[in-house]
C-alpha cells in the first residue's frame, strides 16, 4: 500500500499525464465558462482576443493553453464557439455526468447539496452524509441524509468516485481515510485543514478564510498601509 502523504493541488494530475501543464488544466474551466457565456449570447465564432476578455486572461496565455489541446482556431476567423466548447468539455470529462457524495451536512454542506447549477455543469449530488444522529434521516431536496457508517454501501451503489468534505477539521481526515477505502479517488476539500492522502487520489482544497485573508492583504495595500503596523499593531496581533 502507498505511503499516505499529502497532496499538493499542483502536482501533476490527468492533465499533466498527456502533457498539458496543471496551471493549464486550472484554467480549462474557466474557458469553458466564458465559452458558455458567448453562446448564451449567440456568439458563434470568436477571436482569441475576445475570448481571452470574456475570460479574463490574456490572449497568449490563452491561445497557448489551448494549443495543448490541439488546433481548433483559423487564422482570421477565430474559434468556432460552439466546437471549442465542446472540446473543452470533453477534455475535463464533463460530457458525462459525475456523480458526487458530500459528507458533512452543515450549514456549508446544506448550501452545496441545495446548489442547482452542479447538474448543469456535469454533476450530481447522489448522497449527503452526516455523523450527527439529529440530522440523519432529515430530507434535502430529493436526498435523505445518510449515517456515516452507510457512506460505503453509498458510494458502491452510485460508482461514486469524487467526494466533497464540508466537516469540521477534526473530522476531515477520519473522513478522507472512509472515502478513500471506499473508492472515492478525488476528493475536494473545504476543511480548513490539510489531509493525507495515498499516491493516486486528487486532491483540491477550498478555504474560504485564507481568500479572505488574501483579499485583507490586497485591501490593507490599496490603503496603503502595509508595513506600517505600530508597536501597538503587533501586540494586539
Amino acid at each position: 500500500m502507498s505511503q499516505a502523504r499529502p497532496r499538493d493541488p499542483a502536482e501533476p494530475g490527468s492533465g499533466s499525464a498527456r502533457g498539458i501543464p496543471e496551471a493549464t488544466v486550472a484554467r480549462l474551466p474557466v474557458y469553458l465558462r466564458a465559452l458558455t457565456a458567448l453562446t448564451e449570447r449567440g456568439i458563434a465564432t470568436a477571436s482569441s482576443e475576445d475570448l481571452a476578455v470574456t475570460a479574463g486572461v490574456n490572449s497568449a496565455k490563452l491561445r497557448k493553453d489551448l494549443s495543448y489541446l490541439g488546433s481548433y482556431g483559423t487564422r482570421g476567423v477565430g474559434y468556432d464557439v460552439a466546437y471549442l466548447r465542446y472540446q473543452i468539455a470533453r477534455e475535463i470529462g464533463l460530457t458525462q455526468e459525475w456523480p458526487v457524495v458530500i459528507v458533512g451536512i452543515g450549514n456549508l454542506g446544506e448550501a452545496l447539496a441545495n446548489y442547482a447549477g452542479f447538474s448543469s455543469r456535469g454533476f450530481r449530488i447522489v448522497a449527503l452524509v452526516d455523523a450527527d444522529s439529529d440530522r440523519v434521516g432529515e430530507t434535502l431536496g430529493t436526498l435523505r441524509i445518510r449515517p456515516l457508517e452507510d457512506l460505503q454501501d453509498l458510494i458502491t451503489e452510485h460508482q461514486v468516485s469524487i467526494g466533497v468534505i464540508t466537516t469540521p477539521a477534526g473530522s476531515a481526515q477520519s473522513v478522507a481515510d472512509r472515502l478513500v477505502a471506499a473508492g472515492v479517488t478525488s476528493i475536494l476539500n473545504f476543511a480548513p485543514t490539510v489531509i493525507s492522502v495515498p499516491s493516486g487520489v486528487d486532491v483540491r482544497k477550498v478555504d474560504l478564510s485564507i481568500e479572505l485573508q488574501i483579499l485583507a492583504f490586497h485591501e490593507q495595500r490599496k490603503a496603503g498601509h502595509a508595513g506600517a503596523l505600530d508597536a501597538a499593531d503587533v501586540e494586539s496581533a
